[in-house]
């Protein structure tokens, strides 16, 4: 005999609703450790306890980080945040290279000294006008 699961457009909503709590249950716990670890502020030994805590009890463990931490977890976030994107930025800018204003500034510079000719000062800065 051949059994059909039916589902009713209540069961599958609530079934959308459970799954997505739980994905939102996973990434908070993950984000909880990962405020852990990251935190300078706490000790190896505070560091170990509150892992503990949120292994062994987990709902009340983030829930008590949260309440305790929470607004220190935020700035954290931010800073490490505004960190990557000033590392991003001098790389990109290192990577990048001079400006033409910048190459512009140095063809000069060598005209003055006499390295340059004005033939090939100007041939030099069409070349990296174009």
């Amino acid at each position: 005999m051949i059994t059909v699961w039916e589902y009713s457009p209540g069961d599958v909503f609530l079934s959308m609703v459970w799954f997505f709590l739980f994905f939102i249950w996973i990434s908070l716990l993950v984000s909880v450790f990962i405020d852990v670890f990251r935190s300078d502020d706490l000790s190896g030994w505070a560091k170990a306890l509150w892992t503990l805590f949120v292994i062994v009890l987990p709902f009340l463990g983030v829930f008590v980080y949260l309440i305790v931490r929470g607004k220190d977890m935020g700035d954290r976030g931010f800073r490490d945040y505004s960190r990557r994107q000033d590392q991003y930025a001098r790389y990109a800018q290192n990577t990048a290279g001079p400006s033409t204003a910048e190459e512009i500034e140095r063809l000069a510079e060598l005209q003055r000294r006499g390295d340059l000719s004005d033939a090939e000062f100007q041939q030099a800065k069409a070349r990296l006008l174009a």
